[in-house]
């Protein structure tokens, strides 16, 4: 199945527990895609002992998973697009959810 997840917080548990969804549906077989939105982008700077969401990310990352983040939501924070998570389009966002068989949000 073909999984696209739009994340849009960075509250430490439902982040975390978004991308641990994310990760153990690559080692499940499924294919994912992650789209950062909001103050979403931001999440692979969280840093927090219990959640550990960076680690979650790189895991994704490792497994072959997709990330995204939204381009404007990174330049309203200062922020670019990194090596794990590229600077991405609403069309991006869209082509996403076209190519999902389900679509999650958190």
């Amino acid at each position: 199945m073909k999984f696209g997840i739009i994340i849009e917080t960075k509250e430490l548990e439902k982040a975390w527990n978004a991308m641990r969804f994310a990760v153990t549906s690559k080692k499940r077989g499924h294919e994912v895609k992650v789209f950062l939105m909001g103050e979403g982008v931001e999440i692979e700077n969280v840093v927090d002992e219990h959640f550990d969401i960076s680690a979650q990310v790189r895991t994704f990352h490792e497994l072959g998973g997709e990330l995204l983040a939204c381009g404007t939501c990174l330049q309203s924070r200062n922020l670019n697009g990194t090596a794990f998570c590229p600077l991405s389009t609403m069309n991006d966002c869209v082509d996403l959810v076209e190519w999902a068989d389900k679509v999650l949000t958190f």
